[in-house]
């Protein structure tokens, strides 16, 4: 091959750009890991060499590498089998059916050792759409593995559901004071239930037995091979340090960031990785935070274009299913939630919030901010701006962690400050159905307004929140156009829904400007590196009900070809 001529073409498709005109051209070309040329059909057939790979699209769709921009990579692989049982939509769907794949694996390990597992949603299982004042007990484990201590995260990885054995091997009983920030359901006796929402699920899993860096390792390489599979070539990964230190939001998560930094150091990391330090947990304070940036060590001597710390991740609230995103209207049957930060009163747990924003502002961290509730945003805005104003940075780029329920004043003010919002479409499309019991009809017709946050100028990106969701962008998609949830395809604010411009745009584009990488990836254009995703079929004609069924045919990383279907 001459040394000018590609080494790959894509021709004869539809080749979606996403440049700022969201250009349409019918080939791609490149050579190494660049791309070095984007056109017409007979413009790239012109370029081939005689060594040069050309793929044949006859109309299909190439896309920039997709881009998960909040996916928790080590923690989705450790929900997996061998380390973890799926106890999840569609795997199961009531609490028996959880209970016998519980006893079975009881069966099979020795007395006295945990069982674990990931996925249960209440919105999913029979007994609880049958009975709404049915959840999950202890005593429905109690039953098949009196003797092994079990501990299921549900899907949010919000909340933990414990048999009785594992209460005893964690020391909670009705006399124990969840941490701030924390909730310990408890039954009309005063005992508790099993259930541990937010900070208090530390009890539970800080007494987990740790993974190994191997064991890491191979869960986050597992995982980026799914993502291959997916298209997906980038994504964030929103939480490590010394502020993780449960298994299912990162086990020790000093320990994924090390898997993290060998992998990167010794080329096996295929995939390009942010990574938001977390250096205080759910229910922190400033002082913790403080502690917890200076014990983090940041990976050297990688390529920043595989891995690289950008910023500081904080909890602000919780979510709606707890009830712990703070409203300012009432949830049915009362309360408001609350910010999930120390402080014994709300006026105290602000400034608090304010301190640690601003810390990790001063500190040059681009800050990730999970926050759901409408008071709650309200006052991570105001946050971000005042921590700005004390020590101005221009282009900053923080951005509010899933916003479910963002109001036109916030947005207009994270607009104004040039402040991005990451949303969770496929997390709307999961819960939809069930968000009015959840907080209201009033609150729940404004839920997750992305059509007012890109109207209103905000940078917008779409995520999967893995294990939350599965990262499928292509449901993503699909959700922000037709608003319509998974349980029983009822349209939920039709008019947030967005075109598939914007929708992709979340998914590439916008989701490079979160990771400070614009300029060299996120669109298809000469210069930018060659990460791209070639879908199945023409995806400008098709139906958004079709989306979710397109398939990946080939994702190309860093020049080379690394799935072919």
């Amino acid at each position: 091959m001459s040394d000018t001529a590609p080494s790959l073409i894509l021709t004869g498709g539809q080749v979606l750009t996403v440049d700022r005109a969201f250009s349409v051209a019918e080939g791609v070309a490149v050579r190494g890991r660049d791309i070095v040329a984007v056109g017409s059909d007979a413009e790239m057939r012109a370029l081939a060499g005689p060594r040069t790979r050309v793929v044949e699209l006859n109309g299909r769709t190439v896309l920039p590498g997709i881009n998960d921009s909040h996916l928790h990579g080590a923690a989705y692989g450790m929900t997996k089998p061998p380390f973890a049982l799926d106890v999840g939509h569609p795997a199961v769907g009531s609490i028996a059916a959880i209970a016998a794949l519980v006893g079975g694996a009881a069966c099979a390990v020795p007395p006295g050792q945990w069982i674990v597992g990931l996925g249960w949603d209440p919105g999913c299982l029979k007994e609880c759409l049958a009975d709404p004042r049915r959840f999950p007990h202890r005593r429905d484990l109690d039953a098949v593995a009196p003797e092994h201590p079990v501990c299921l995260t549900d899907f949010s990885s919000h909340t933990v559901w414990l048999n009785t054995a594992a209460l005893r091997r964690c020391g909670i009983d009705a006399d124990t004071v969840p941490p701030p920030g924390g909730v310990i359901d408890t039954g009309s006796d005063g005992e508790p239930t099993g259930i541990l929402r937010e900070a208090a699920q530390q009890l539970a899993l800080a007494a987990l037995p740790s993974p190994t860096i191997a064991q890491r390792r191979h869960a986050i390489q597992t995982v980026i091979r799914e993502l291959h599979s997916r298209g997906i070539t980038s994504y964030t990964e929103p939480g490590l340090g010394p502020g993780g230190t449960e298994t299912f939001y990162g086990g020790l998560s000093t320990d994924n960031l090390t898997a993290y930094t060998e992998l990167a150091a010794e080329g096996l990391l295929h995939a390009r990785v942010n990574v938001l330090l977390l250096p205080a947990a759910m229910g922190g304070s400033a002082e913790e935070l403080r502690r917890g940036l200076g014990e983090s060590t940041l990976p050297g001597s990688t390529d920043p274009r595989r891995l690289r710390v950008i910023g500081v991740k904080i909890f602000a609230d919780g979510i709606p299913p707890n009830r712990t995103s703070w409203m300012n209207e009432p949830y049915p049957g009362g309360g408001h939630g609350s910010l999930c930060v120390h402080g014994d009163t709300p006026a105290l747990q602000v400034e608090e919030l304010r301190e640690m924003i601003g810390i990790a502002h001063e500190a040059g961290f681009q800050l990730g901010v999970h926050v759901t509730g409408d008071r709650g945003i309200d006052t991570v805005v105001d946050a971000l701006i005042a921590a700005n104003a004390t020590a101005p940075r221009p282009d900053a780029r923080h951005y509010v962690i899933h916003g479910t329920f963002a109001g036109p004043g916030s947005l207009a003010k994270l607009a104004a400050h040039g402040y991005g919002i990451n949303m969770n479409p496929t997390i709307m499309w999961t819960t939809a159905d069930t968000m009015d019991a959840m907080v209201g009809p009033g609150p729940s017709a404004r839920q997750w307004p992305v059509r007012s946050a890109v109207e209103a100028g905000v940078r917008l990106c779409a995520s999967s929140d893995a294990p939350v969701t599965e990262p499928d962008w292509r449901q993503g998609v699909a959700h922000m156009m037709l608003r319509e949830s998974r349980g029983g395809g009822r349209v939920c604010g039709a008019e947030q829904r967005v075109p598939l411009v914007e929708a992709l745009r979340a998914y590439t584009a916008t989701a490079a400007w979160q990771d400070f990488a614009d300029d060299w990836k996120g669109t298809i254009e000469p210069g930018k590196v060659a990460d791209l995703c070639v879908l199945d079929r023409p995806l400008l004609s098709a139906d958004p009900h079709d989306i979710p069924d397109a398939q990946v045919d080939l994702t190309v990383f860093d020049g080379e070809v690394i799935h072919e279907r």
